[in-house]
């Protein structure tokens, strides 16, 4: 079984993926906050600017970015998920965040007006079925000149909080998501030839790409939580019953236990910072 989201399978992966992440929004948006930040930072972004976020989620680094550009200028956070743009746009509201906008668009085809001065995204642009084409559409989204930045992730071998759980599981279950490198998904921009020939090929220019390392502590309570209800595992196990489920969960505890020390997990989220000239 492959991690791999297919074309046709996008809108019903994010219906499902979506509501577990508005759950878990949160300890996500901690989790996350300095991959945010660096995004935010890489694209160097100016008061009055217009700023587009690929793959928003519930906001975080789309209220990042409007921190930036400040009410002059305008954040817009554009995601699949309908569940999550209903919660980002609430949360704009409850902040009382002024020139910040939600989409709820398909970042691969929708036609953005082509008036933004850069394009951020935190993990939102790995699932892409034909990521050529999708980056060439938001190369067409940005003023010429305009800024591209992202955060995507490095290889599973270089994320345990990804490997050591499905490892954990993989003997109570009939199968387990193979994580592909060339493939829509979580991976799918972890090599980073591959990704510069996919920017350069959408009409991205001086790509640069640096490693980004996340060692964000959280306790084992979130990192069981991280495991099995926002990881892979989550839809793995849905078709299953009580007791399979409570095996693997016993499996991956024990298996993250070493990984824990005085009740803290420090397991690095291994990334890519991208950046690249439209």
């Amino acid at each position: 079984m492959s991690d791999t989201v297919l074309e046709k399978d996008m809108s019903a992966y994010w219906d499902r993926a979506g509501k577990v992440w508005v759950e878990q929004q949160a300890l996500l948006d901690r989790l996350y906050a300095p991959i945010a930040k660096a995004v935010v930072d890489r694209a160097d972004l100016r008061a009055g600017e217009r700023v587009l976020d690929v793959g928003c989620g519930a906001g975080a680094t789309t209220f990042e970015a409007a921190w930036r550009v400040g009410p002059q200028g305008q954040a817009v956070g554009a995601d699949i998920s309908g569940a999550l743009v209903e919660l980002a746009r609430r949360r704009a509201g409850e902040a009382g965040l002024e020139g910040v906008d939600f989409v709820l668009a398909d970042a691969q085809t929708h036609a953005f007006a082509p008036r933004f001065d850069a394009v951020v995204s935190r993990f939102g642009v790995m699932f892409f079925p034909d990521p050529v084409a999708a980056f060439a559409n938001l190369r067409r989204a940005v003023t010429p000149g305009g800024r591209l930045v992202f955060a995507s992730w490095r290889g599973p071998e270089d994320n345990a909080i990804s490997l050591v759980p499905l490892q954990a599981a993989a003997p109570f279950l009939p199968a387990v998501p193979a994580f592909e490198k060339d493939a829509p998904g979580r991976f799918g921009l972890a090599d980073p030839d591959r990704t510069r020939t996919i920017l350069e090929a959408a009409g991205w220019h001086d790509v640069r790409i640096d490693r980004l390392d996340d060692p964000t502590p959280v306790s084992f309570d979130e990192l069981l939580t991280m495991s099995l209800r926002v990881g892979p595992l989550n839809p793995a196990l849905a078709n299953q019953d009580e007791t399979v489920r409570e095996k693997v969960r016993e499996a991956v505890t024990r298996a993250l236990e070493p990984h824990v020390k005085d009740g803290v997990a420090h397991m690095n989220s291994a990334c890519w910072l991208v950046s690249a000239e439209g």
